[in-house]
């Protein structure tokens, strides 16, 4: 049987902690900057814990 494929995509944007969660970027952090607030911007550069709910699929797409 051939060696199963990661989504691409996915591990891109997602990352496996040691525990076992997955972390995520924030979005709106790409243009339209100057109407967001220091802190707001300063607070979507940290990264993320993904919602238990989607857990289960994005673990799917990271195979490896």
């Amino acid at each position: 049987m051939p060696k199963m494929k990661s989504h691409r995509g996915a591990t891109k944007r997602f990352k496996k902690t040691a525990t076992g969660r997955i972390k995520r970027g924030h979005a709106m952090k790409s243009h339209i900057l100057t109407k967001k607030t220091a802190k707001r911007k300063r607070q979507l550069r940290q990264a993320a814990m993904l919602a238990k709910a989607d857990e289960k699929r994005v673990k799917q797409l990271l195979v490896y």
